[in-house]
């Protein structure tokens, strides 16, 4: 079948665009997209991604207000329609890798907006992904991300926020591949041999995209429990990557080393601030506080998960439309931890991958507490040159198990 996009001569395959060179259910294509002021504590995101091996295409938007959480959630079916687009919602590249309309009509959520998000650095394409399990690859995806600011205007339940380059930050990232098993659309654990642990086991991630002032970059970074930075056979892998621009004309400086100081609230792993002093290629030295501005979200309820939507499916799952399916809720998040059950779905699809990337580490079904890893920050970043800038960023960050340079077992 073809696609508009085979118009154009990009081809890296003997196939139309629609023919995926993959019959695994783990291999997607999508987007994620965040819209953030620190000063009034709002997240605004909204992302999709294509299953083309299920023949869906799958997508959220949500709102956290401060710790208030609304997700719309919404699919059809792919093959026959291949605009970027699921009914109410919709993506526009105004300026590929640089400037993209992001669209959501009313919808019966309360939640609507039209928002322009625009680059302001380039991309930064991350070490290829890649992860294997007796001899299976079970990860193997390319990722870029890209931080930004916003304009434009949003509207829940009556409430309008006007966004301006000024005060409303933005970061995104677009990843391709294999991912991960995502159940139900996985074999059950139960029915294979035990997976094969290789190489050091990741038990931190750090990612953020930043904007301070003139200054603007991505980084991520990954260490063992003994808080080692190396490469992993995991759906992460890469120990430290990223680079930091002044502005759109400028070099990129590479980092090379990253070293942090975290403070948690007590008796969790839920970050108060964090500093990172990282170097760079050319000997730089930086300095980026972090401080948490609002209670951070989890993306449990944005549909990659088991249970997320409320049929126990997710957003590459069928919910009874080719052409429509949406649902909304409202969660309090404000205080965390929390208690999140997910939506009629075993106790052994959840164990089967529910915490990898996420951060849960408790995978039961009974209304575990938890609490959110996506963090809202304000950021204040020390150049080289010993100038202060001041800006935001959203911070994913978690432990999985034993961390010890914090003391956690």
């Amino acid at each position: 079948m073809l696609t508009p996009y085979d118009e154009f001569p990009v081809h890296q395959a003997s196939r139309p665009f629609s023919f995926i060179p993959s019959t695994d259910y783990s291999w997607d294509d999508g987007y994620y997209f965040g819209v953030f002021n620190p000063d009034e504590g709002i997240f605004i995101a909204t992302g999709a991604r294509v299953n083309p091996n299920t023949d869906m295409f799958g997508g959220y938007a949500f709102i956290n207000d401060n710790g208030i959480h609304s997700t719309t959630r919404f699919n059809r079916t792919w093959r026959g329609n291949f605009d970027v687009a699921i009914g109410p919602w919709r993506v526009e590249f105004v300026e590929p890798l640089k400037k993209i309309r992001l669209v959501l009509e009313d919808n019966g959520s309360g939640l609507s907006f039209d928002i322009l998000w625009e680059g302001v650095s380039p991309a930064f394409l991350e070490d290829h992904h890649s992860a294997e399990n007796r001899g299976r690859l079970t990860t193997d995806q390319s990722r870029y991300s890209q931080p930004g600011v916003a304009t434009g205007w949003a509207e829940y339940q009556g409430r309008r926020f006007d966004i301006t380059p000024d005060t409303w930050f933005a970061a995104r990232d677009h990843s391709w591949g294999l991912y991960a098993e995502r159940p139900p659309l996985a074999p059950l654990a139960s029915l294979l041999p035990p997976r094969r642990k290789s190489g050091p086991q990741r038990a931190m991630r750090w990612w953020n995209c930043f904007v301070a002032g003139d200054y603007s970059g991505f980084f991520h970074l990954h260490e063992t429990p003994e808080g080692v930075q190396a490469k992993m056979n995991d759906v992460f892998g890469t120990p430290l990557g990223g680079h930091v621009f002044k502005g759109w004309g400028s070099d990129a400086l590479h980092f090379t080393s990253a070293r942090h100081e975290m403070n948690f609230v007590e008796g969790t792993r839920m970050l108060t601030d964090a500093t990172l002093h990282l170097e760079d290629d050319r000997g730089g030295a930086w300095t980026i506080r972090y401080d948490v501005a609002a209670p951070p979200w989890m993306g449990q309820t944005m549909g990659y998960h088991p249970g997320s939507w409320k049929d126990g499916g997710t957003f590459h799952t069928y919910h009874g439309s080719e052409e429509l399916a949406i649902e909304w809720e409202t969660l309090d998040w404000s205080q965390q931890p929390f208690t999140y059950t997910p939506y009629k779905v075993s106790g052994e699809q959840l164990a089967t991958n529910f915490g990898e990337g996420t951060g849960v580490e408790d995978k039961g079904n009974d209304g575990n507490k938890t609490h959110g890893v996506e963090y809202l920050m304000r950021v204040t970043l020390h150049a080289p040159d010993g100038s202060v800038h001041t800006g935001a960023a959203q911070v994913e960050m978690f432990i999985n198990g034993r961390y010890d340079p914090y003391g956690f077992a």
